[in-house]
């Protein structure tokens, strides 16, 4: 094992398997000259050439088109987002022809793409620089969307995106490029699909995916010390659900929060909730409940960023509730 951060595993696992495969590449803005925004390609240029690290225009929608056309012609391209905000414009290629192309051609043209870049709010850069983007792009179908929240996660999930026949959409944070974790030496894969449960628990189940599992963990250790174990749930991967998982959880607890950073309408968290009362309701003892983002756009002062995020005490309160605990 060693202890990498988590956009030197980005880079490893694009790496690899561009060396592995050489139909993969890699565009976006910034990634070659200057390392990509996060510094997630660093030494990828040198090592593969300008025709296979790619720096592109400020031109989301043209070079999303131009990596839908390489994969239908057998290419695997990853494209870099500088943030899945910006994605925005590029959301008629992969919601109207990478999600669809497949069917619409019958079976002929897989679109083996991933797009990756961050996800989510950072701090202040205020409301259209803020928002998560994984309940839109998973209410799609054709597309698959991750998040890792862990180096080995990043690492492995990315290696198994670039491999996949469908277009993978991996949703990071600026905020997580720094963090550090263990990953081993050698080949390893992360399927998709897998959620993992990070803590085990009985007296309630916590639901949640990417960064905000930072305040999940506070939260659990907060509750800890109070005498009430919970067990988290990180999705990982939130199309396709693994809903198996997430029964067998409340089955065991019999109660459940989610704790999602996106706005409320919507969200994962609504749909993990619908699925669960269909499926496990008899196991439940008590309402589910969530957490979420304020239904607002996001703001630019601290004092309102705190106020718009699940907090620790927002989580805290939430699990005591279902729990009956005053």
């Amino acid at each position: 094992m060693r202890t990498i951060q988590y956009r030197e595993a980005v880079c490893e696992a694009m790496s690899e398997e561009m060396r592995r495969d050489d139909r993969v590449f890699l565009m976006g803005e910034e990634v070659a000259e200057y390392n990509g925004a996060y510094k997630a390609s660093k030494g990828m240029l040198d090592e593969f050439g300008a025709k296979r690290v790619i720096d592109t225009p400020i031109a989301e929608l043209g070079f999303s088109s131009i990596a839908v056309g390489a994969a239908m012609n057998g290419l695997r391209p990853i494209v870099e987002f500088m943030t899945w905000n910006f994605a925005v414009l590029a959301a008629d290629q992969i919601i109207n022809h990478a999600a669809k192309m497949l069917q619409m051609s019958g079976g002929q043209f897989p679109i083996p793409i991933v797009f990756r870049g961050p996800n989510g709010q950072a701090g202040q850069l205020a409301a259209t620089h803020s928002q998560a983007f994984e309940n839109m792009y998973a209410a799609i179908p054709g597309l698959k969307v991750v998040t890792p929240f862990t180096p080995y996660d990043a690492k492995g999930l990315i290696k198994s995106a670039i491999r996949d026949e469908d277009p993978v959409l991996i949703m990071e944070s600026e905020k997580m490029y720094g963090d550090k974790g263990d990953v081993p030496d050698g080949e390893f894969l992360v399927p998709i699909g897998v959620a993992n449960i990070r803590r085990t628990g009985t007296d309630c189940t916590v639901v949640s995916f990417g960064k905000i599992l930072k305040t999940v963990h506070e939260a659990a250790d907060v509750l800890a010390a109070e005498g009430l174990e919970v067990e988290i749930v990180d999705l990982r991967t939130i199309r396709p659900l693994d809903l198996d998982t997430i029964v067998e959880s409340v089955k065991k607890t019999g109660r459940l929060v989610i704790v999602d950073e996106s706005f409320p309408v919507a969200s994962m968290a609504s749909e993990v909730s619908y699925r669960v009362q269909r499926h496990a309701f008899d196991y439940l003892d008590a309402p589910i409940r969530r957490v979420c983002q304020s239904d607002t756009p996001f703001a630019f002062a601290t004092t309102l960023i705190e106020e718009a995020l699940p907090q620790v005490t927002d989580v805290v309160r939430a699990i005591k509730d279902v729990a009956y605990v005053a």
